[in-house]
């Protein structure tokens, strides 16, 4: 049994979640969690919400031990790109991408 929750368009690069997305799939939730919460980067406090999200899915939805619950799979896709543009010298100007990720957390059971 597979529990899952999403979060779209959060303002955050996908090259940078998925450094920190690396690092529990394949653990235990709980210790996911723990991990997470410590872990100093910005999309380790993006991705412990969304854990904890699908991990009470798990509880609520399916009725599932969430003691017995691992980190299956957590995707993160590119979103839609904020376009901005910087004034630089003599009347020019350059463009920024400001990108957005689409997370998404699978657990399953042990």
């Amino acid at each position: 049994m597979e529990t899952r929750a999403h979060l779209k368009a959060v303002r955050l690069s996908p090259r940078k979640a998925r450094l920190v997305a690396r690092n529990v799939v394949g653990m235990d939730a709980q210790k996911a969690l723990d991990i997470l919460q410590f872990t100093p980067q910005k999309a380790a406090g993006i991705i412990r919400g969304v854990l904890y999200s699908a991990l009470s899915n798990g509880l609520n939805n399916a009725s599932l031990d969430t003691d017995n619950l691992v980190v299956k799979e957590i995707i993160i896709n590119e979103g839609p790109c904020w376009k901005r543009f910087l004034p630089r010298a003599q009347g020019r100007a350059t463009s920024i991408r400001k990108r957005t990720s689409h997370i998404t957390v699978i657990l399953a059971e042990n």
